[in-house]
């Protein structure tokens, strides 16, 4: 057995015990679907827990229609859904953290709401420029 091979069955061993890991303590979709309703992916999990996703925040169905987020299938016991119209897959124990995508798009995923604009947001400003705008940060700065 070459050095190529060792380096290969070693990351191999270590995948499968994470893995391992990961189906021991979950968390796990028991079922899946698309609530067209409500425009929403539920996810039901092995530990009580139930995700209600918008498609629009999940990497790769932003302009998923309905009929392409009809069929949702569990794989890997749990750890992963598959959306076969679309041709993508999610990994559940990610989007339980709320990972919907790369850190490109969850970055710019918060770029949205940071410039979103609502009466809400726009009152709060007004209100908060009465008061003198932001407030000086009381974080005490390292001294050089």
């Amino acid at each position: 057995m070459d050095q190529i091979d060792k380096i290969l069955e070693r990351d191999w061993d270590a995948a499968n015990q994470r893995g391992q890991e990961t189906l021991a303590t979950g968390p796990l979709a028991e079922s899946a679907y698309y609530d067209q309703p409500a425009g929403k992916v539920v996810v039901e999990l092995n530990n009580g827990v139930g995700l209600h996703i918008p498609p629009a925040l999940i990497q790769g169905m932003e302009h998923a229609t309905p009929a392409d987020m009809a069929e949702i299938v569990i794989e890997g016991h749990g750890l992963g859904l598959r959306f076969p119209r679309l041709d993508a897959d999610l990994y559940v124990p990610a989007l339980a953290r709320g990972v919907l995508g790369t850190s490109a798009w969850m970055r710019s995923l918060g770029r949205k709401g940071g410039i979103s604009k609502s009466p809400a947001k726009a009152e709060a400003a007004r209100k908060n420029g009465r008061l003198g705008g932001r407030p000086p940060s009381t974080e005490k700065k390292a001294v050089p």
